[in-house]
């Protein structure tokens, strides 16, 4: 088969397709990643084929620092009706729906669509993977008559909200019904031969990488699960790291993108270093460089580092202590690993709240995420055998999931299926 992978540059979003890319080139698939032409140096990094298409528009890379500070926390608008039942309302969806099809879908795939549909076309591809972002693949997929599926990289916002607003739509009177995204795809059906239809927002199926403890479905989709594997790009297992720790190890991280995106950490990371001194742990922090000067203290049961590969540090921890990113969370999860999850933005809310519920971990809003209420949750952590339980029944539930290698005979049924 040729299987081709569409993305908007988010190098974050990216992580997450390589491993199933890497499964289905091993087991002898044509793939080829297609993205703007500034991402390319990415894509070949991780050892897969770029097709450079479009032109570069990221507006990920003009973030100012005040658009930071006015940026609300928690799943930006209109998708924030996912998980609160006071905005699941056709009063708020109906403008909020308008303006994402409007400005915040257009964006990233307006600069690929003609020469993305040109290639899949001329490469005539089987199968278009496409991240919930890039509706530019279900438009290539549809032009060139290829089976297309959607590949989540958290919770499934997109899936589940456009689920309510359709039916939200089809209880107004007829005079007050409107589709914007819907029209928006029509419009490429139009120009390029086919009919707009509802995959064309959900994909013919979904491949879902997270356990369903941890995951929202959308009624009514087809969903496929596969096992996360952590992949985040270059990585070097330091020489530290090769010993057993002496003492329990904590891992700290809050992400990559508190700096690379936004305007820094929004948890006081120094009150924290503070709170956990006199404890008998080895603390370990990723703390990028750029920030690490502006601590005028770090404890000598503290080791911080710009950076170290999360998948070498989380099974050597008895605790860990992380800001609720997907892949952080995922990666902790493959081991029996208890979390505290200091959330903040997009998914991270869901994430932290369904972790807890599992009982694998505990979950503080950034807003009351200070150094004593870390110190408090962490030793409960470290203290009650319960949490450690739980994690080993979270990482059985992961490892019952087909790895990426496990789920491609699937995809080629499921590709020629709808193909």
């Amino acid at each position: 088969m040729r299987i081709l992978f569409a993305t908007t540059p988010a190098k974050t979003i990216f992580l997450y397709m390589v491993p199933l890319a890497w499964a289905l080139r091993t087991a002898g698939h044509e793939v080829r990643f297609a993205a703007q032409p500034g991402f390319a140096d990415v894509i070949t990094q991780a050892g897969l084929t770029a097709v450079p298409i479009g032109r570069d528009h990221n507006p990920r890379m003009t973030r100012t620092s005040e658009d930071a500070k006015a940026e609300r926390p928690g799943i930006p608008a209109p998708y924030d009706a996912f998980d609160d039942p006071a905005k699941a309302t056709w009063e708020y969806l109906k403008p909020g729906i308008a303006s994402a099809a409007r400005e915040g879908h257009r964006y990233g795939n307006f600069p690929l669509i003609s020469e993305l549909v040109d290639f899949a076309r001329h490469w005539r591809s089987d199968l278009v993977i496409w991240e919930p972002f890039a509706f530019a693949g279900a438009i290539a997929a549809k032009a060139c008559g290829a089976a297309h599926a959607r590949l989540l990289f958290g919770v499934d916002v997109h899936g589940g909200v456009r689920r309510l607003y359709r039916r939200l739509n089809e209880q107004q009177p007829p005079e007050d019904r409107a589709d914007p995204l819907a029209d928006w795809l029509a419009g490429y059906g139009r120009k390029y031969g086919f009919d707009f239809s509802e995959d064309m927002l959900t994909g013919n199926f979904t491949i879902d990488q997270f356990p369903l403890s941890l995951q929202i479905e959308a009624e009514g989709l087809h969903y496929l699960r596969m096992q996360y594997v952590p992949y985040g790009g270059p990585a070097v297992v330091p020489d530290w790291l090769r010993t057993p720790p002496r003492r329990p190890r904590v891992g700290l991280t809050m992400g990559l993108s508190a700096t690379e995106v936004y305007d820094g950490y929004n948890i006081d990371m120094q009150d924290i270093f503070d709170a956990l001194a006199d404890l008998d742990i080895e603390l370990v922090a990723t703390v990028a460089e750029s920030e690490q000067r502006r601590f005028p203290r770090v404890p000598d049961n503290t080791r911080m580092v710009a950076y170290v590969p999360w998948h070498a540090l989380a099974p050597t921890c008895s605790a860990v202590i992380h800001h609720a990113g997907a892949a952080t969370l995922a990666t902790t999860a493959l081991h029996p690993v208890p979390q505290l999850s200091l959330h903040y933005h997009y998914d991270q809310p869901i994430l932290a709240r369904k972790l807890a519920e599992h009982g694998a971990g505990l979950e503080i809003h950034t807003s009351q995420a200070t150094g004593q209420a870390v110190r408090d949750s962490l030793l409960r952590l470290l203290n009650e055998p319960a949490f450690r339980e739980r994690a080993h029944d979270l990482r059985d539930e992961i490892h019952a999931l087909p790895t990426p290698n496990q789920l491609v005979p699937q995809l080629e049924e499921l590709t020629a299926r709808y193909r």
